[in-house]
């Protein structure tokens, strides 16, 4: 069993319309007294469904949070959760047995109740709750077999009854669902006028409709819940955003969604007239701390939304405290007037005392302006009444017994701590603050930070940019956490687009890339170190990008950083190497000096040393130079090359096109179809059958003809082209039989496509056939034969069959590879003999004459200017 539900059981019941009078405060200090209501509730009385007892509202309360809590329906949107909802209420009182937690509804009647279409129903609210296995649905139908309606169960009612026990938050008796059902119907309920009885009015918001409507009403449900008799909603402690407001959380926290969706709720609600959000107002002419109010709450218990006033008396009036100030040093038992609104004083007093604020949030106290506080403002952190040390007593004046009453008439005075006798008077300087520090305190007043203090006496930092959300860049960034606090917007986006490329550059690097963050931060608190501390960044977005997160190679290795390995954290070898090198060249040039002038001194030696060494970096810096650019060059002309070729590719794809272009227009070959391609479908089709009809004959002379007579190949060629022909014929008229023969003699063109495509598959099958035949017949050759054989007794060989050569296993893998070899053997004499046959089938190319008989042929031919006439 839950708290909530627990809680919810034990806590008992109260009258809610009983005026409780405010207790008086003891002192002669005045304070904000509630203003009385009329003690009666209205419109009905007890019979409100609004008005809920305190055991009631909460055990409601615990149901419906378990409704919603549930795993079946938390991740929906709203729409299907308050579908759940009002099946849930509707849902019949438990016998038992799990029809006797059926809901009876129908889909129009469904989006009534949610303020959506039946359309919004059927496709977005029911198939989410059957999906996730919280609703099971069964189709109820009259007489004729019509749909008249749905049997709904709710899973997590029937799993509450058969598993959860009586304790369970949703196993709900039946005055408490239909409670919950009356509840339903007055937030929302669509109103019925049914015949020969009462009509049922419709609900606050059932004439909110269309989008956002289920989430206005789930949330004016919950928050109805969550409210008082006083009809303040209970808001949420903690801090809050200042745009959006501690009401706007509050909701937010109910529904489940984000503060700023739950605002935009909120205002629709006041809009409809069923919140209202005033502030208290106060005699500073200062906006008071805002309040939400449930209009119908308030209405249903009498209670009227009037503006707080201070309550005149003989003695000072006390000012209200400001929007924001925090602290309340006075004893509990004085929280009662200064917590309470002109609304509330019906309740007792420990719910009386949390109605106008949030839950652990701190009470301001009252003091007058004409009073000098002892204890300066800025020793104290701005905290009012703290020169009064907790004890309700006045603030400490020359007269410092001044608050002391004779006779026992004030128990205040007579209660005043012995503490009050020796504090300074007035102009004195105390020695410590009478107000304890809390933890911490010190070293945030030492860093400028701004200290608020929350409940439970704790303090925490404002004013403090918060890390990413990252957990990688969170890590990567802590040491430099103070310089991130000093970063504008803009600044923290370029950080952490630096950090995120050093990130993914310590990944590629490293063994383990989960350590990138790990190392990056120790990078940085190192440059930190080296720097002297965050104190001494000037400027900390050139720092964090210029030096506190990039990479300082010492070599040309990419796992070099300032010397170390990133992936090993050893020095770097490459610039041992590297310093070996430069090491290596210094010996030789002092070598060079000292053989080639030996009388030089040690300063002259030194200084020609130093001079060679700066010509040979310099010519080591003019070739890498020259090196790098011939590196540029070369990078140059392959990206011009690449160009090219791109350009060059584009050229060719462009003429491609053109001439399929250029292509389609052409008439057919064949049969002069336009508009062809050059070859029509049919003609198309018409080549590759006569091609497969020759290539058939062939195998099938491959095995049944005598291969060295050309007349018994062309005779079981032709008997084949019969064949298939026959084949051809009886497939078309098979497919004249199923087709209209007049949609065929409206268009011949498509008639022809049809039939030679029909002749092609065809073909096609028979080939596949005469193939499979051919084979068949070859494999049972001598040839194949013998190679089965050769085979069966190789694998029987085998050294893994000879402890048992006549076993199943090697019996079955013999006869596996003597299959195996049959088969090969086949496809080798089938394509030999294809091949002799396709020989034998080409034209013999024509012999040349020789030149000696074409030399007398040319020289009888007559010359075209020759003369037979011989010239007299």
């Amino acid at each position: 069993m839950s708290a909530v539900a627990a809680s919810a059981a034990m806590a008992p019941e109260f009258a809610d319309d009983a005026v409780v009078d405010a207790p008086v405060l003891p002192g002669p200090r005045n304070a904000l007294r509630s203003v009385p209501s009329s003690g009666q509730p209205s419109d009905g009385g007890l019979d409100d469904p609004l008005c809920l007892g305190r055991g009631m509202r909460l055990r409601l309360l615990a149901a419906v949070r378990a409704l919603l809590a549930d795993p079946s329906i938390a991740g929906l949107k709203d729409a299907p959760k308050l579908a759940a909802v009002v099946l849930y209420a509707k849902s019949r009182a438990p016998e038992g047995r799990r029809d006797d937690l059926q809901s009876y509804i129908w889909g129009s009647e469904l989006g009534r109740w949610l303020g959506v279409s039946v359309s919004t129903v059927h496709h977005k609210v029911l198939p989410p709750l059957r999906t996730s296995e919280c609703l099971h649905t069964r189709v109820v139908t009259d007489a004729e077999g019509h749909p008249v309606g749905l049997d709904c169960l709710v899973m997590p009612l029937w799993k509450a009854h058969h598993g959860g026990g009586a304790g369970h938050p949703l196993a709900l008796s039946k005055v408490e669902l239909a409670t919950l059902l009356r509840l339903l119907e007055a937030l929302f309920g669509p109103g019925w006028a049914p015949e020969g009885k009462e009509p049922t009015l419709p609900g606050l918001l059932a004439g909110r409709t269309g989008k956002g409507a289920a989430t206005d009403r789930l949330g004016l449900l919950l928050m109805v819940l969550s409210t008082r008799a006083s009809g303040w909603l209970q808001l949420c402690g903690g801090s809050v955003k200042v745009k959006e407001g501690r009401g706007a959380a509050t909701l937010a926290r109910l529904l489940g969604c984000s503060p700023s969706g739950a605002r935009k709720v909120l205002a629709r609600l006041t809009e409809a007239g069923v919140v209202a959000r005033p502030r208290r107002a106060t005699t500073t002419r200062l906006n008071g701390r805002g309040r939400v109010m449930l209009l119908p709450v308030a209405r249903a218990y009498g209670r009227v939304l009037a503006p707080v006033e201070a309550v005149q008396g003989s003695a000072a009036v006390f000012s209200q405290r400001p929007d924001g100030a925090v602290g309340d040093l006075r004893p509990a038992g004085e929280a009662r007037a200064l917590g309470t609104s002109g609304i509330d004083g019906d309740e007792d007093v420990e719910e009386a005392g949390d109605q106008e604020r949030p839950d652990g949030a701190e009470f301001h106290a009252d003091h007058a302006s004409v009073v000098t506080p002892v204890v300066p403002t800025q020793l104290s952190y701005g905290f009012s009444g703290e020169g009064r040390g907790g004890e309700g007593r006045r603030p400490e004046r020359v007269f410092v017994r001044e608050d002391q009453a004779s006779g026992g008439e004030d128990a205040v005075a007579e209660s005043a701590p012995p503490v009050a006798e020796d504090g300074p008077l007035r102009g004195e300087k105390p020695k410590k603050s009478p107000v304890d520090e809390p933890k911490g305190a010190g070293s945030a007043a030492a860093s400028g930070t701004r200290l608020t203090v929350i409940s439970g006496g704790k303090t925490r930092r404002q004013g403090r940019v918060d890390l990413p959300a990252d957990l990688g860049l969170r890590v990567a960034l802590a040491p430099a956490s103070w310089l991130w606090g000093r970063l504008n917007r803009w600044q923290r986006d370029q950080v952490v687009a630096t950090a995120k490329t050093e990130l993914r550059q310590l990944a590629q690097v490293l063994e383990w890339p989960v350590q990138a963050p790990s190392l990056l931060a120790a990078r940085l608190k190192a440059r930190l170190d080296e720097t002297g501390g965050e104190a001494l960044v000037t400027s900390p977005y050139a720092w964090l990008t210029h030096r506190g997160l990039v990479r300082r190679p010492s070599c040309s290795d990419i796992r070099c950083d300032d010397g170390t390995r990133l992936d090993t954290g050893a020095d770097c070898d490459n610039c041992a190497n590297v310093l070996h090198h430069r090491r290596a060249w210094r010996a030789r040039i002092e070598a060079e000096v000292h053989e080639q002038m030996p009388g030089l001194g040690e300063h002259e030696r030194r200084r020609e040393v130093e001079a060679r060494l700066r010509r040979h970096a310099d010519a080591e810096a003019a070739d890498f130079m020259a090196r790098r650019q011939e590196v540029l060059e070369r990078e140059a002309r392959r990206a011009t090359a690449r160009a090219e070729a791109e350009a060059q590719a584009a050229v060719e794809r462009e003429r491609a096109a053109a001439a399929a272009a250029a292509r389609q227009v052409l008439p057919c070959e064949d049969c002069g179809r336009e508009g062809a391609g050059g070859l029509c479908e049919a003609c198309d089709h018409g080549r590759q059958t006569e091609t497969l009809i020759g290539e058939a004959g062939l195998i099938a002379a491959a095995w049944s003809a005598d291969l060295d007579d050309p007349a018994d190949v062309a005779a079981v060629t032709a008997e084949v082209r019969t064949t298939i022909e026959y084949d051809i014929a009886a497939e078309w008229k098979e497919f004249l039989q199923i087709t209209d023969p007049a949609a065929l003699e409206v268009a011949p063109e498509v008639a022809e496509d049809a039939y030679a495509f029909a002749a092609f598959q065809t073909v096609q099958q028979a080939v596949e056939d005469y193939r499979r035949c051919a084979l068949s017949m070859l494999g049972r050759t001598g040839e194949a034969e013998a190679e089965a054989k050769q085979a069966y007794a190789t694998e029987r060989r085998q050294r893994w069959y000879q402890a048992n050569p006549n076993g199943a296993d090697a019996l079955n893998a013999a006869e596996d590879e003597a299959r195996k070899a049959r088969a090969r053997t086949a496809e080798r004499l089938l394509a030999v003999r294809l091949e002799q046959l396709r020989d034998r089938a080409r034209p013999e190319p024509a012999r040349s004459t020789p030149w000696s008989e074409r030399l007398a042929e040319l020289a009888a031919r007559p010359l075209p200017d020759e003369t037979t006439e011989v010239p007299a």
